[in-house]
């Protein structure tokens, strides 16, 4: 599977387009959807990401699952990467991947460092997200605004704090076999 891998069709008037990579063509869907707003792409070691601001990334899934030039109509993975001591602190990653023409786009949400890190849930746009949301929250304590059931998924109720985060106290327990 490849990020390459071309995209062609017809464009919103029915006239044909030449043909795209997947990644050109999301790029493409994210500045048309939100012509005034900063969409930033960038590529590395073969990869490809467009990076759109918090509060577009319901509309920017939305987007990419519609046009039919991307088709992107299966969230593979959400996970998050704690930057620190990088300003914006937090990345959450949306992998996305389009069963037409084979190929993979990472979405990304830069997200600024606070007491509760806040990002709109997209699992009114790719239901599998809710258990990738609760898990990152979970893990490293960013919430998700209008998620249907945030809560902790694989730690206790009671455990306090985020143990990925970079700034969690790193501690053990005791063990029989230490003096």
């Amino acid at each position: 599977m490849q990020n390459a891998t071309p995209a062609a069709g017809p464009d919103q008037s029915g006239a044909p387009t030449a043909s795209l990579s997947l990644v050109e063509a999301a790029v493409v869907c994210l500045r048309a959807a939100f012509p005034t707003s900063e969409i930033r792409a960038a590529s590395a070691f073969g990869d490809s990401w467009a990076v759109v601001p918090g509060n577009l990334i319901v509309d920017a899934c939305r987007a990419l699952r519609d046009d039919p030039a991307t088709a992107c109509n299966m969230l593979v993975d959400v996970t998050a990467v704690d930057l620190l001591p990088r300003a914006p602190r937090w990345e959450v990653v949306y992998n996305l991947l389009s069963l037409a023409h084979n190929a993979r786009f990472r979405l990304k949400v830069e997200v600024e460092d606070g007491p509760e890190p806040l990002v709109p849930s997209v699992s009114s746009v790719y239901a599998g997200a809710n258990w990738y949301e609760r898990e990152i929250f979970d893990l490293m304590g960013i919430r998700f605004s209008d998620h249907p059931d945030l809560r902790r998924i694989l730690l206790p109720e009671d455990w306090q704090g985020y143990p990925l985060r970079y700034d969690h106290p790193l501690g053990g327990e005791e063990v029989g076999f230490t003096s």
